[in-house]
């Protein structure tokens, strides 16, 4: 995959094209009780300041599981209240795994199927979700209401050369104009949110939290998705997000479409 260097930093990426599969499940059919939408939502400020290791991303193609990576220690620390040891060698093994060995990047929904049902090994433990559904990222409140139920949410961008220059500077992610604010096919990523401020969700990438507004969101991504943690997403819940999710319904569907 292509890797793009702009004022000394070396960025790579690693999603290959978005694929559909018509029995996908829709987050917003799995909303049993949409939960109260704070203005501005950061997981890392409620419950504990997570690190954001780059696990390998700024050599690699690794992107869809080092943004696996990031979601498993929210998810786990959510079920354990102490964060998982997650290397860059677990997260170069998986990819290595789902890629054949090679250096190609990977379809994010292959990806999340391997997470499903294989799930991936960290040290020891072996890692799965119970399923994932898909964002209409083209709403905010739906990607606002995934984030704030701490299911998570993944994005498959296209991202634009300026949106490098920007990361070097430090800036967010935002809509430019001219040939260098236009997304190029060359550089698809994917990224985990955590969060969001008034102006857009915020990614974890290329080792650190990366904000972006709105329109970058719905201009440069062409997939999003939300995932439920196989053990405590469904029971354990903060305040006001309990029984937010139709899990009767969730059973029902995750039976239709593996069938």
């Amino acid at each position: 995959m292509r890797r793009i260097r702009s004022s000394g930093f070396w960025g790579k990426f690693g999603r290959r094209p978005a694929r559909r599969d018509r029995r996908t499940l829709a987050f917003a059919d799995l909303v049993r009780r949409a939960p109260r939408l704070p203005s501005e939502y950061d997981f890392d400020a409620t419950y504990l300041a997570v690190p954001t290791p780059m696990f390998g991303n700024d050599a690699h193609g690794d992107c869809v599981i080092a943004g696996r990576a990031h979601q498993t220690l929210r998810f786990e620390y959510l079920e354990r209240h102490r964060l998982p040891v997650v290397r860059d060698a677990d997260v170069l093994r998986e990819w290595r795994r789902e890629n054949g060995g090679t250096e190609d990047g990977l379809v994010v929904l292959d990806s999340l199927k391997e997470w499903r049902t294989r799930g991936w090994r960290v040290g020891a433990a072996t890692y799965r979700i119970q399923a994932f559904a898909a964002v209409d990222f083209a709403r905010p409140d739906e990607v606002r209401r995934a984030i704030v139920m701490q299911v998570g949410v993944g994005l498959g961008l296209t991202l634009p050369f300026d949106a490098i220059t920007q990361f070097n500077a430090g800036r967010p992610w935002e809509v430019t104009k001219g040939p260098g604010g236009r997304p190029d096919p060359q550089a698809g990523h994917y990224v985990y949110c955590p969060g969001y401020t008034r102006e857009g969700p915020v990614c974890v990438t290329w080792g650190r939290r990366q904000p972006m507004t709105w329109a970058f969101l719905e201009r440069c991504t062409d997939e999003a998705w939300a995932m439920v943690d196989a053990r405590d997403s469904a029971r354990k819940r903060a305040t006001g997000t309990r029984g937010a999710l139709d899990l009767p319904a969730l059973r029902a569907r995750l039976a239709e479409a593996t069938r």
